[in-house]
């Protein structure tokens, strides 16, 4: 596949199932990601891989938030909650570990982690795989980021939930609404 190729189709996949990238293929995501665009090359990174039964850890980690945060959540939407680590058989968390002693400004550190994330999305879609970038309130928070490994000035960028699309009905279409977000700037 040509890169500009790999570019203009990627998108994000709706359902994601089995088979999620082997051992060899993760490592080349994660190789991948260490490409990114890097300024003063503080490497800011940092992943976790959450698979397999570790899935129904992580499942439980975002149902105690929501009833933490929303103490008064149905059983219902506990479940639904738990249910979000089974989107897919891989999810990558991403994470920006802040270096508060560079020069290089906290922004430009989640930005090269967020640089990361997507030359790992962009690295599945190569291999055959797919994958949805999710955040959402569990990102944000602290008890969370404490049990994946991060500290409190860190900065959680993304969920990258990761498999083989089951439906690629959209295969080929690609959003033309980017023109509405381009200016220029005259002389």
């Amino acid at each position: 596949m040509q890169a500009i190729d790999l570019l203009l189709q990627r998108r994000s996949a709706k359902t994601l199932t089995e088979p999620a990238p082997d051992e060899g293929a993760l490592e080349l995501l994660l190789a991948s990601a260490a490409r990114a665009p890097d300024h003063g090359r503080l490497r800011p990174w940092r992943f976790v891989v959450i698979r397999g039964a570790a899935r129904e850890r992580f499942g439980a980690m975002l149902a105690a938030q929501l009833q933490r945060v929303r103490p008064q959540s149905t059983p219902e939407s506990l479940e639904r909650e738990r249910q979000k680590a089974f989107r897919a058989p891989l999810i990558i968390v991403v994470g920006a570990v802040k270096d508060a002693q560079a020069s290089v400004p906290m922004i430009e550190q989640v930005l090269c982690a967020g640089a990361a994330a997507q030359n790992i999305l962009l690295a599945a879609y190569a291999l055959g795989f797919n994958g949805v970038w999710k955040t959402g309130a569990a990102a944000y928070d602290e008890t969370i980021k404490r049990e994946l490994g991060f500290e409190p000035a860190d900065a959680v960028v993304g969920y990258l939930y990761i498999g083989t699309e089951a439906d690629a009905c959209c295969e080929g279409s690609a959003p033309d609404r980017w023109r509405e977000r381009v200016s220029y700037l005259g002389a």
